[in-house]
């Protein structure tokens, strides 16, 4: 059952979890649209990219079907944005992954292997979360509140972008954000209460 808050659309590329983000939308009183089209993008009041799966295929895909230029002009319009898992690290310059590829560029730097400290890749599992600064993401939520990660690379901002960090053998940026564009490392969709927490100040930020 949809919500009665802001319309958040859901980017749909062929690559991510998209009826888990839908739920967790709903849950706490968002609208959910799963959309790849102008119309559907225009229409929302706040955009989420997810993403499971490689870097350079991804991108591929966003581009093919035009996505890179919407999400552009989403955020020219001011629009909130969030990027999760592979999604974070699509709103960056580039990753070394598969040989490497260029991303999208809305936030500064770059994406490399995970520093597992000859821990077990891909890193699974819960792990908590330090913030590094306030913001509207992370409002009401404590400090060292664990969040589930699955992921083998790691965004690196190169500018005010960090917001939070973890560790899985090494510190880790697992959240980053500038202006009205973020993007979270985690899945807050399947990080229980601090997750729901997160999604409803997106929601928020999106009213």
């Amino acid at each position: 059952m949809a919500g009665s808050g802001p319309k958040i659309a859901i980017l749909d590329y062929g690559m991510g979890n998209l009826r888990s983000v839908e739920k967790a939308l709903e849950k706490v009183g968002a609208t959910a649209i799963v959309t790849n089209s102008e119309e559907g993008i225009s229409a929302a009041d706040g955009l989420v990219l997810p993403g499971v799966g490689a870097f350079p295929k991804a991108m591929q895909k966003i581009r093919e079907l035009g996505l890179d230029r919407m999400l552009n002009d989403a955020v020219e319009a001011g629009k909130p944005v969030l990027g999760i898992c592979l999604g974070l690290q699509l709103l960056f310059e580039s990753s070394i992954e598969q040989g490497g590829a260029e991303g999208l560029g809305l936030l500064a730097g770059d994406v490399a292997q995970v520093p597992a400290g000859g821990r077990k890749v891909p890193h699974i599992g819960w792990a908590e979360v330090t913030w590094k600064k306030p913001d509207q993401l992370n409002n009401g939520l404590r400090p060292g509140e664990p969040f589930y990660f699955v992921h083998s690379f790691v965004v690196q901002p190169t500018g005010e972008e960090l917001i939070g960090t973890a560790s899985y053998g090494g510190e880790f940026a697992c959240v980053a954000g500038k202006g009205k564009v973020w993007g979270v490392q985690f899945h807050p969709e399947k990080s229980s209460s601090a997750g729901l927490r997160m999604l409803t100040n997106f929601k928020e930020i999106c009213s």
